[in-house]
């Protein structure tokens, strides 16, 4: 080749990169086509990147935090205030469940690893590992039946399916879906919960959303069968709604994620008689809505947001309506002391006033950022999940401490990490079958 030739051949080839140049920012400032399949293709190879990095099963997953203590097990019971019974709880150490008497002590367990029910992902992925899952939510029925919900670290979507199992830990019916958070149970049996995809819809209003973006939806499941019943976009119920402009204030960084809903209630119409909001419609579903800060009701049958509303809360979990008409939330990052950030609210939602608030001391702080519920008992005492403390305790309503229990699992070479725990049920004996309640290795007081 002469050499014109060769300087030729070079600055067509600079021409070529220069235009190839000029054309790719054109198609990223514009995001005109292909930018969707381009900018999809990269997020999926940055998310595949950074799931296969994650070698410290303690430090690189959610599943684990540095222990605060040395306790184990029931480190406060005391007989005269705390709610006599059995708690279940849910460990980020493995797919299981244990139930436990108020003295710590297991009087029953489930446990089933995910690569004993599916293969693959519910998106139809290779799955995490078993050690990089576990149950993030799990609740026992009366038979000793348990309903329970997976969830993987560092994946998205995170949610992998729903089981229903007996007492002996087998199979009754499997749901193979993004499931995620949180799952309630109607009075009738039919299971309430969460899933999520990626959806390319367009929502003009909201420029600064990203696309792909995340939409929630609220599924109902048939309590025998485990089949789908009904399906409701959160995202059209939102958008759709006279609140839609809390969806569109969202903040920067949940702009792909803007929902993040994250607990479900069923409102039988006990619940809905004192609940204003309600209007004594009994089915509608309580949520909450993690990045709008919002807490709302949705009718699943109409796929309605008929109310919503925000507060002095950051973060927040577990929505919960009660009986006397107010609504708890564990108000996670609104305490605003360090080491001490979290918070269970007490809510009027007529006056949007704050009836009650326990937060924790000196002698014992209460910090959860990302995960945590509330359960308020019969007596009106209220059992807390402090997830990222690996603790479950009771106060009373004058804020006492009337039990507490600490997960006695541990990680690390020196035992220095404890796994989450996301769920928390406490139970009174009496409300168990008579055959389960017979074959618990119950002890007395």
């Amino acid at each position: 080749m002469h050499n014109a030739d060769r300087a030729g051949f070079a600055i067509f080839c600079v021409a070529i990169a220069f235009m190839a140049f000029i054309g790719g920012a054109f198609v990223i400032l514009t995001k005109s086509f292909p930018y969707t399949y381009l900018d999809d293709a990269h997020k999926a190879a940055v998310a595949v990147i950074a799931q296969q990095s994650d070698n410290d099963l303690y430090t690189d997953t959610d599943l684990w935090r540095d222990a605060r203590r040395d306790d184990r097990g029931t480190t406060i019971d005391d007989p005269q205030k705390a709610y006599e019974g059995l708690t279940l709880y849910t460990s980020g150490d493995g797919p299981y469940a244990n139930l436990v008497d108020m003295q710590g002590k297991v009087v029953h367990r489930w446990e089933l690893p995910y690569s004993h029910v599916w293969e693959t992902s519910p998106t139809g992925r290779a799955p995490r590992p078993d050690d990089r899952m576990y149950w993030r939510k799990a609740k026992v029925l009366p038979n000793g039946d348990l309903v329970a919900m997976y969830i993987a670290d560092n994946d998205t979507p995170w949610g992998y399916g729903i089981v229903k199992l007996d007492a002996d830990s087998r199979i009754i019916w499997k749901y193979h879906a993004s499931t995620h958070h949180d799952l309630d149970i109607t009075p009738d049996g039919d299971v309430i919960t969460l899933t999520h995809a990626f959806t390319q819809r367009k929502v003009p209003d909201f420029q600064a959303l990203s696309y792909p973006w995340l939409d929630d939806y609220l599924v109902r499941l048939d309590g025998e069968t485990g089949e789908e019943i009904s399906k409701v976009s959160l995202g059209d119920a939102f958008i759709d709604s006279p609140f839609a402009g809390l969806f569109y204030s969202v903040p920067s960084f949940a702009t792909e994620d803007p929902l993040h809903t994250n607990s479900v209630q069923y409102l039988d119409d006990e619940l809905t008689r004192n609940f204003a909001p309600a209007n004594g419609h009994g089915g509608q579903i309580m949520l909450s809505f993690r990045h709008p800060g919002a807490v709302a009701l949705v009718d699943p049958d109409s796929g309605e947001m008929t109310w919503a509303m925000k507060g002095p809360w950051l973060g927040q979990h577990s929505a919960r309506v009660q009986p006397d008409g107010n609504f708890t939330l564990f108000d996670n990052l609104g305490n605003f002391e360090r080491g001490n950030r979290t918070r269970i609210l007490e809510v009027n939602p007529n006056d949007d006033a704050i009836v009650s608030s326990y937060s924790g001391n000196d002698e014992h702080p209460f910090d959860s950022g990302l995960r945590g519920a509330a359960q308020t008992l019969p007596n009106g005492n209220r059992l807390i999940t402090e997830s990222d403390g690996g603790r479950l305790f009771e106060t009373t309503p004058q804020g006492e401490i009337a039990w507490e229990f600490i997960n006695p699992a541990r990680g690390g070479d020196k035992e220095q990490y404890v796994p989450v725990v996301s769920s928390g049920q406490r139970i009174a004996t009496a409300n168990l079958d008579a055959d389960f309640r017979a074959d618990l290795d119950t002890t007395g007081r």
